[in-house]
């Protein structure tokens, strides 16, 4: 799954936040500060940060028909 460009629920645009908040959490920062901190403050928004799987590499090893 790519990250949607806006929020499913709110329509808050939340993709240009994603790279932040992957990079961030990754080094070891706590997520809810980091979403905080950027800015994403309804649960929906927040929903969506949390559940995402990033497929995109697992799927492009695949061909197209």
């Amino acid at each position: 799954m790519i990250i949607p460009i806006r929020c499913f629920s709110c329509g808050k645009p939340i993709a240009h936040l994603w790279k932040k908040f992957k990079d961030r959490v990754e080094k070891g920062e706590d997520p809810k500060k980091v979403m905080d901190e950027l800015g994403l403050d309804r649960y929906c928004c927040r929903a969506i940060f949390l559940g995402h799987v990033d497929l995109i590499e697992t799927t492009s090893k695949f061909k197209k028909f």
